[in-house]
């Protein structure tokens, strides 16, 4: 029997080194803009709107608000760009992540599926060197709907034919409860600081 490991990426094989607020606000200083508290949750919260409604540019939409609030004069696409790289550099994965992706990869099949835009998206797996172990990546905004909705898990399945489903994921309602609703078998990551199991190593002992 094939059997398909399917893994959630922001917080579950990609963790935050920093919080998302304090690399907002380096990415602004970059363009000479010092953002406030609320200026910072301004842009956020633009960009969570137009992401749930799938914008095809939320994170231009955040920039442009910024630019709007100040007056300030600004590239909204050279500010995403500053963006992007500073949250790449801000995320980690961790040892017993790449290692156990490593030999996972060598005899199952495995994939990413994720809520975010594609490029985006691909881009923290090649930053991390991650991409390689992977047959596929389904991304929410290519499947027309975000986790928990069942369109990505579709999707999934069109691309990656298998057995059996497994789906590893931080999120409960996204990663747990709208697997589980798709039909995939979920394993609920609760983080490094969990008080559970660790994570890599019962995967390794199952598969």
């Amino acid at each position: 029997m094939t059997t398909a490991l399917c893994f959630d990426l922001d917080g579950t094989l990609v963790h935050r080194t920093e919080p998302y607020d304090a690399v907002t606000r380096a990415a602004l200083a970059d363009h000479g803009i010092d953002a406030d508290d609320a200026l910072v949750s301004t842009a956020q919260e633009t960009f969570w709107r137009a992401h749930e409604a799938m914008d095809p540019d939320p994170f231009g939409q955040s920039m442009q608000v910024v630019l709007d609030e100040t007056g300030a004069d600004g590239d909204p696409e050279a500010m995403v760009e500053t963006l992007r790289e500073r949250a790449y550099a801000t995320t980690e994965v961790p040892d017993a992540a790449r290692d156990s992706l490593a030999r996972l990869a060598e005899d199952d099949a495995l994939a990413v599926i994720t809520n975010g835009m594609r490029e985006w998206q691909l881009g923290k797996l090649d930053y991390h060197g991650l991409t390689d172990h992977f047959d596929t990546v389904v991304a929410s905004y290519e499947a027309g709907a975000h986790k928990p909705d069942a369109a990505p898990f579709d999707l999934l399945r069109e691309r990656l034919p298998a057995d059996e489903y497994v789906m590893v994921g931080d999120d409960y309602e996204a990663d747990v409860e709208g697997a589980r609703a798709a039909g995939f078998v979920p394993i609920h990551y609760e983080g490094p600081d969990g008080d559970g199991p660790d994570l890599w190593a019962t995967i390794d002992a199952l598969l």
